[in-house]
Formats: structure tokens, sequence, C-alpha cells
């Protein structure tokens, strides 16, 4: 399994990178899509929408269930990464470069772990 160190992660197993210029890529980590399987589906927010720190902006479906993707921050949506409507796979394949969303507007965040302590984190979990 693979914890990008440059990342930071949330304890529901979403990663966040940002950007120089304040904003942030949210996707799911590795550890989520390998607890998840095969994903199939995947429902995204529209740009313009409000992201709440700790709550559910878009959810994924694999073949085992759907699950709840949480914003690690409070902001607003700037641009959706509409590949993964067409290749939800991507996310199984690349979980670190199939970003969700990019976000801007950011005025609050999650308590976020760096790569060493989300490992083990997952790593209890699992």
């Amino acid at each position: 399994m693979h914890f990008p160190k440059e990342l930071k992660y949330t304890k529901t197993h979403e990663w966040i990178r940002f950007t120089e210029d304040g904003k942030a890529y949210i996707g799911i980590t590795d550890f989520a899509q390998d607890q998840l399987g095969d994903l199939v589906f995947v429902n995204l927010p529209e740009e313009g929408d409000a992201l709440t720190a700790g709550e559910s902006f878009a959810d994924v479906e694999s073949v085992k269930a759907v699950s709840d993707v949480n914003s690690p921050v409070t902001g607003t949506v700037l641009q959706v990464n509409e590949e993964l409507q067409d290749a939800p796979e991507k996310m199984n394949e690349a979980p670190y470069e199939a970003w969700f969303v990019l976000a801007g507007d950011i005025t609050e965040t999650e308590e976020l772990m760096d790569a060493e302590a989300y490992e083990a984190y997952a790593a209890s979990e699992g």
C-alpha cells in the first residue's frame, strides 16, 4: 500500500494535496479503494457547490457497497474531475492521481494526518 508523503490524510480515508496558491485537490486513499473493491460509479458535486469539513460531498459505488466521500476542508468546489464519471476504475488504478474535486476559498480543515500517522492509522483499521 502506498502513502505519498506530500499529501495529508483524514480518518475517513480521503487524501488532500494543497497547491501553492491555497487550493486543494481531494481524493480517496489507496487504503479506501482497496477496502471498497472495484469501483463502478462515482457521484460528484457540481462546480460552485459548498464543501463542509467532515461532511459528505460525493459518493462512490463499488461491487460491495456505496460509500460517502467526506470533505477534509470547508470551501467551494472550483473544478470537478469529470473523467471519473466515465472511468471510475481510475480510482482503483491510481488513487492518488484520480482526484475528485479541486477546492478553493478554504476556511477550515479537518484534523489532518501526515503520511506516517495515516499509515499507522490505516494499519489499525485493516
